[in-house]
């Protein structure tokens, strides 16, 4: 069914068992385990599947070695499993990530625990060699079963300014463990919606379908696109709208209290220099204050992040003067040899963490954990709404697979297969050998025609999906773009139609990485819009529209401005 079908089906059929509300990372995980165990659900969102808070992560997948010291175990375990989990059910998508911490101290932050448990500090600070220490044995003992990826080192300053010639010499130590990279957590998410509703016919999934009100049995939706509204009338409500949890539910007819979120910007520049003097790994680093800055190799760009500062209407999340110039004095820090400029940001984004309301004195001590917080039939409603409050994007497997057991245990019903060492999309029948890889490509070349060189730039993009978009290629005849030639029109055309895409910066920002890398140019843009236009059938009006509304966004809300 197309996007106007399922609205369709829905005004004939109102009834479903769960409606999700908010089709970010949370939401999305937990309507693939719903579809999994044969439930029918409706997935919705104001905006396009991950275009919040899940797109604006720190494209990390990993434990959070600093909750430790909160003393938070229980979630850093069940974080570098699941990391672990995701490098292997997603490797098209999240690949291990060596992080490097550079040490300037050594028994800093020794009594940050205990005088934190004794309600005597609520700062955190610069954390020294021993307690890296300390955090990265116990990283490396909470998954000594699975051994993904390798365990951790400490290296002297001798060794490490060796291995990063550039660094700053005070360092003391480096150490260097192990998490996830994941550059388009954006295909994740498409991806995951995908694989639902493949699972389960009765699963449907929409964007820009947002909630107006709510009454009795039913809720009132809002299509944005045509105006129109639409009521369903569903057992259970989801609320999965991260940092609008609060908003969604006082658009419900409810006042709750549940979110704290903070705000967390990141920056990608072009800085050959810096990309080289981090080669393929990440650096993490504290300041005296406690502060954090991550360092993360983009493809060929440079990521810069993250601040933690607190934020009332996550729609105005925007990366401030003041947020730049402090990631740049940060970087600066770790590098100061390496000049940094703001002329150098090519792409710039801001997100809200949907923490739970806390009085903590200072953001980094809010906890990063998750929890259902369950609003009981009443108030007017025959529902109950289950709120999805906190959570990390590298738990979202953990967190979806407590929300499903939850709901299908409401419904009467029993779990029939767990998400644990399920694919993700393209991660199915991945090839795990160099040898399986080549033979992958070389089978594909041969049924194909395409060249090797082609099929690889499809495989390093969808994993093995891959093969769908070959199949569409090669039906039709197809040119590369003018003004990009690794993409081409039926490339382009076969995520147009299969995809979901209603608005041309769904394609630009989110079905792929060209916005982020900086690659966009006003008349790449033109031509994108010409080959989406055609495939979906938009007028010459309503492409045009289309492309203000994507300059407008990246000069709005990217610092983008082509």
């Amino acid at each position: 069914m197309d996007r106007q079908e399922i609205i369709n089906f829905y005004r004939h059929n109102p009834q479903v068992s769960v409606l999700i509300i908010g089709a970010g990372v949370n939401g999305i995980g937990t309507f693939r385990d719903l579809a999994l165990q044969g439930v029918d659900v409706l997935l919705v969102d104001k905006g396009d599947f991950c275009s919040g808070a899940s797109a604006a992560s720190s494209h990390m997948i990993h434990g959070g070695i600093r909750y430790l010291e909160n003393g938070e175990f229980r979630l850093v375990r069940e974080a570098v499993q699941e990391r672990n989990r995701l490098i292997e059910n997603a490797p098209h998508q999240v690949k291990p990530l060596p992080t490097i911490i550079p040490i300037f101290k050594i028994f800093s932050g020794l009594l940050n625990a205990p005088l934190k448990f004794l309600g005597l500090l609520d700062k955190p600070s610069e954390r020294g060699a021993i307690v890296i220490k300390i955090g990265l044995l116990l990283y490396d003992f909470f998954t000594r079963k699975q051994k993904t990826v390798p365990v951790h080192n400490l290296f002297s300053r001798r060794t490490c300014i060796s291995m990063f010639p550039q660094i700053n010499p005070k360092v003391l130590f480096t150490a260097r463990y192990y998490d996830g990279a994941m550059h388009s957590p954006e295909r994740i998410c498409i991806e995951m919606v995908k694989d639902g509703e493949s699972a389960n016919p009765n699963t449907r999934a929409i964007n820009y379908l947002t909630v107006k009100g709510a009454s009795g049995k039913f809720i009132k939706l809002y299509d944005q696109l045509t105006g129109d509204s639409l009521e369903v009338e569903p057992r259970i409500v989801i609320n999965a709208t991260g940092p609008w949890i609060d908003f969604t539910n006082t658009k419900i007819g409810l006042e709750t209290h549940f979110i704290g979120g903070t705000k967390g910007s990141h920056l990608i520049i072009d800085n050959p220099e810096l990309r080289s003097a981090i080669s393929e790994n990440e650096f993490f680093f504290e300041n005296e204050d406690g502060r954090i800055v991550l360092i993360y190799p983009f493809l060929d760009k440079v990521m810069i992040g993250t601040s933690d500062l607190p934020i009332d209407d996550p729609d105005q999340a925007r990366c401030s003067d003041e947020e730049i110039a402090y990631f740049i004095e940060m970087v600066n820090i770790v590098f100061p040899d390496i000049a940094i400029n703001r002329k150098q940001i090519v792409f710039q984004f801001s997100g809200v963490r949907p923490l739970p309301a806390s009085d903590t004195g200072t953001t980094g001590q809010i906890s990063r954990d998750h929890s259902i917080e369950e609003i009981p039939v009443g108030n007017g409603m025959e529902f109950p709404i289950y709120n999805l409050v906190g959570g990390k994007w590298t738990s979202f497997r953990a967190f979806s697979e407590e929300v499903t057991d939850k709901t299908v245990s409401t419904l009467k019903l029993t779990r029939k297969t767990s998400t644990r060492d399920l694919p993700i999309g393209g991660g199915l029948d991945y090839p795990k050998t160099s040898d399986a890889y080549d033979a992958w490509i070389s089978s594909h070349v041969e049924r194909s025609g395409l060249p090797a060189e082609r099929i690889q730039i499809l495989f390093e993009r969808y994993g093995t999906h891959a093969t769908d978009f070959i199949k569409y290629i090669t039906n039709d005849s197809d040119a590369p773009l003018i003004h990009l030639p690794d993409y081409t029109q039926r490339e382009i055309k076969h995520i147009a139609k299969n995809e979901k895409i209603v608005h041309l910066d769904d394609f630009l920002l989110r079905r792929s990485m060209l916005a982020k890398l900086g690659l966009l140019s006003l008349e790449l843009i033109n031509e994108i819009a010409n080959v989406i236009g055609s495939g979906v059938g938009w007028s010459t009006e309503r492409k045009d529209e289309e492309i203000e509304r994507s300059l407008e966004l990246l000069r709005e809300r990217h610092g983008v401005h082509l």
